[in-house]
């Protein structure tokens, strides 16, 4: 692969898309208990944001017979950056799904799609219109923003150097040899890379206000029957903490704050941490990971590789 960029052209996460069988109950959950603001919704796909984000939204769900991630999306510095990071993908032959070209999803912007060595669809965009948002108020436990978004991987080593050297994204830390946390800014990831024995979605991360909104929210689930598969903990890769629920489709998502930041991209080193009871969570408040949170974070089989999102 060709070496990697001096600076990663991708500046954030904007949003995850998710397909689900069950969509009523998907939409009911991260309107109601979750705390994400639906913003657009036609029957069969509903968008949601978060209050304190300028991003237009956060979360896509579609309405389909067949549970799949659809789309990771991030966002890139320009649309010279865009064009210039389609450019490289496809002189590395890597499989274009959209051209550069104008978005039609709420709040427009510039973007093209790529698959990624897994098969998953990952878009890139710049210049999407930034939605009205507020500041969140002491002791209001709903999400502030998306955080990081985990895919698991038959070959991380493989995914982790596409990501790296076609991306540029960094190395923040590894879990064993099981999982890579990788960063294109200050936060510590945006993406990380698990082991699994399939191709799938790992779990989807939502930033909160502080400690005390995030086990807010967290009892707030776990009031409403939700226990968690683990936590609420704080891990030692990244320094955050943690509470990861499953949502109505088998899908797990997260709970999180104060996730640690690289300030000096120069002089960090990446470490390596062990799944010891200890580093998985410093506080030891979470509890040991669970039967059910394995197989959970592994999910079921993505049956969306190598095809093209409907929207």
């Amino acid at each position: 692969m060709p070496s990697a960029p001096t600076r990663s052209p991708i500046t954030h996460l904007r949003h995850v898309a998710l397909a689900v069988p069950d969509y009523a109950a998907a939409v009911e959950f991260n309107r109601g208990l979750w705390g994400l603001t639906p913003v657009a919704d036609d029957g069969d796909v509903t968008f949601f944001a978060a209050e304190a984000s300028p991003e237009q939204y956060i979360l896509r769900i579609r309405r389909s017979p067949e549970k799949r991630l659809d789309l990771i999306a991030f966002g890139a510095e320009s649309d010279e950056a865009v064009d210039e990071l389609a450019e490289r993908l496809g002189r590395a032959a890597v499989r274009l799904d959209r051209e550069p070209d104008k978005l039609d999803t709420p709040g427009g912007g510039y973007g093209f799609r790529f698959f990624d060595p897994d098969g998953r669809l990952v878009e890139v965009s710049s210049g999407v219109a930034q939605r009205e948002h507020r500041e969140l108020e002491p002791r209001e436990s709903i999400p502030r923003q998306l955080s990081h978004v985990v895919v698991n991987s038959t070959d991380v080593a493989s995914t982790k150097r596409f990501y790296e050297s076609l991306l540029g994204f960094k190395l923040s830390d590894w879990l064993e040899d099981q999982m890579c946390f990788l960063r294109t800014r200050t936060a510590h990831h945006i993406l990380a890379i698990g082991h699994g024995p399939h191709t799938s979605l790992n779990h989807v991360s939502f930033e909160m206000r502080g400690i005390d909104e995030y086990l807010r929210g967290s009892g707030r689930l776990i009031r409403a029957g939700n226990t968690p598969l683990w936590g609420p903990g704080r891990h030692g890769a990244g320094d955050n903490t943690f509470t990861y629920f499953l949502d109505p489709n088998g899908n797990v998502v997260e709970y999180t704050t104060e996730l640690e930041k690289v300030t000096d991209d120069e002089a960090w080193e990446p470490r390596t941490f062990t799944a010891s009871p200890e580093q998985a969570d410093q506080w030891g408040t979470g509890g040991l990971i669970t039967d059910a949170m394995i197989p959970a974070m592994f999910n079921d089989p993505d049956r969306g590789l190598w095809t093209p999102a409907p929207l």
